[in-house]
């Protein structure tokens, strides 16, 4: 292994007097099993069971509530709360599982993504090897901590993976078992929060050969404080080191090429850069910069890389500075 329902739409809608009218309109999900609205009026019972249930539905929606950290149509994230946040490194050496080998190189990618954390005034916490229950435990502890003062919190796994999967030193798990801690209505404290995951592992045993590129004939030119929802899983980002059912790179001196490419820009645009725009010049320096050197295994060797993000985030995340008293220590 190389390394690693029914949903309401509330509406204004303005009429010709002026007035405006509070309309709810009804969406329905694409799945067998819907109740027609006509069967609901027989004999009345129907109908009594359906305010019942829509009184539930009401009780289940009103449920959660955190407090708004930005305003509703702010373009940008709130990055000017007292600390930055919590940034924990889970970075995996050496596994129990016997076909899993040692990752050489990944104690380089630990140590420098957490200078870069730090720099961007991240509390930086890093954990070794973990088996599944300590980087649970490690999550839940920080999942019921009170970030109301923190603008976001990052999260960085260091590890093999394939499919889907990332292994823990003892067995594999999946990336939602993990991040569903930090939903807001499980954290309240982090929503309308980024919630950062940065992920080194391979996602699958294929290889990209890439393509060479030849220069052609031609060429291109160079109401914003009212209370508003958001959904649970709102304000997340996970940047993969690779596609999924792809390999993943790491050099055994210098570390992988995605957290090499991810560090550097930290240090160098960390705070120039929206994430977004970080992030596409992370793949752009995968992308070109490395190539596979394994001249002893053909098939191995010039291979390529590419890096992929998935993003939930509902605004432009800056790293802007910080003053100095709030800085991490």
């Amino acid at each position: 292994m190389t390394d690693e329902c029914i949903t309401r739409t509330f509406s204004a809608l303005s009429y010709g007097n002026g007035t405006a009218s509070n309309n709810i309109n009804a969406d329905s999900i694409d799945a067998q099993g819907e109740a027609s609205s006509s069967s609901a009026g027989v004999g009345g019972a129907a109908s009594a069971t359906a305010s019942a249930t829509a009184a539930n539905v009401a009780t289940t929606v009103n449920k959660y509530v955190a407090r708004m950290p930005v305003d509703r149509y702010a373009r940008e994230y709130n990055m000017n709360h007292k600390h930055r946040g919590l940034a924990l490194i889970f970075n995996h050496e050496y596994f129990d599982i016997p076909s899993l080998k040692a990752r050489t190189g990944t104690n380089v990618d630990s140590e420098e993504l957490r200078k870069a954390l730090k720099r961007l005034d991240f509390e930086v916490s890093v954990y070794k090897d973990c088996k599944l229950r300590d980087i649970l435990k490690h999550i839940e502890k920080a999942a019921s901590m009170d970030h109301s003062d923190n603008d976001c919190i990052a999260i960085a796994i260091l590890s093999h993976g394939e499919h889907g999967y990332i292994y823990a030193k003892d067995v594999q798990y999946k990336l939602d078992n993990i991040w569903h801690y930090f939903t807001s209505h499980i954290c309240p404290t982090l929503a309308g929060k980024p919630k950062l995951f940065f992920i080194q592992a391979c996602q699958g045993d294929r290889l990209d050969p890439g393509v060479m590129l030849e220069k052609g004939t031609t060429e291109t030119d160079g109401e914003s404080s009212t209370s508003y929802k958001i959904p649970i899983h709102a304000d997340f980002l996970f940047s993969y080191s690779t596609i999924p059912g792809y390999y993943s790179w790491r050099n055994t001196t210098n570390g992988s090429w995605y957290m090499q490419s991810l560090i550097h820009e930290l240090n160098e645009n960390g705070k120039k850069y929206n994430i977004l725009t970080l992030l596409t010049f992370v793949s752009q320096r995968v992308a070109v910069d490395f190539e596979s050197n394994v001249p002893s295994t053909p098939i191995m060797d010039r291979q390529k890389q590419i890096p992929c993000v998935t993003s939930m985030l509902t605004r432009i995340l800056r790293f802007t500075d910080k003053p100095l008293s709030s800085k991490a220590g």
